[in-house]
């Protein structure tokens, strides 16, 4: 294929525009950044994604690199979501003691973040205060009981017991400790932060 606009008749060629543009919007990226990073023009990307223009294979597998997607994805067309199966939630790793977490979110959704922690008895993030890089966090307790601290002058502390749900700003510093009988927490996180598989540690 060439980098030229379609001629009449095209329809049948391989219609790929909505695959990359579900994948770029998905990971946060930019027309701007995804074309400086292939080396083509943000006008060039745009109508590739509206599948106005074809692209040579060589620009195709750019893109894919780019967005972290498989070549293959290209032409099975634009899926209406991503299934994360039952007993197959990736474990994450953000640090603690007594966390398990697991990754309830496609690896490469970058919008929104889940996670499924499980937090032992007295377990939790830590003593030492933490941040986070996102907008927002959610919290909803599915069993047990958890305690999430805000230091400082104008600290307190949050207790949430089953069912409970609070949101907060992540920006601001904060810890988290289960009860004595542990907790089952939901967490959500906007936008998604980079993370560390079990299978990455050194």
């Amino acid at each position: 294929m060439s980098e030229a606009a379609k001629p009449d008749g095209a329809d049948a060629e391989p219609r790929v525009g909505a695959v990359l543009k579900t994948a770029r919007l998905a990971r946060r990226r930019t027309l701007e950044d995804v074309a400086a990073e292939v080396s083509i023009t943000k006008g060039y990307l745009s109508k590739l994604e509206r599948d106005t223009v074809s692209a040579s294979v060589a620009t195709l597998v750019k893109i894919c690199a780019a967005l972290d997607i498989p070549m293959g994805a290209l032409f099975e067309g634009p899926a209406v979501g991503e299934v994360v199966r039952a007993g197959s939630y990736p474990p994450i790793e953000f640090g603690g003691t007594g966390v398990a977490e697991f990754l309830l979110t496609p690896g490469g959704e970058r919008r929104l973040q889940m996670i499924l922690g499980e937090i032992a008895p007295g377990g939790g993030s830590g003593d030492e205060a933490y941040s986070l890089p996102a907008d927002v966090t959610f919290a909803f307790v599915l069993a047990g009981s958890l305690v999430i601290a805000f230091p400082g002058a104008d600290g307190a502390d949050v207790h949430l017991g089953k069912g409970d749900a609070f949101t907060f700003d992540a920006r601001r510093e904060h810890s988290f400790t289960a009860g004595a009988d542990g907790a089952r927490v939901l967490w959500a996180i906007v936008p998604a932060l980079p993370y560390q598989t079990r299978s990455d540690r050194p």
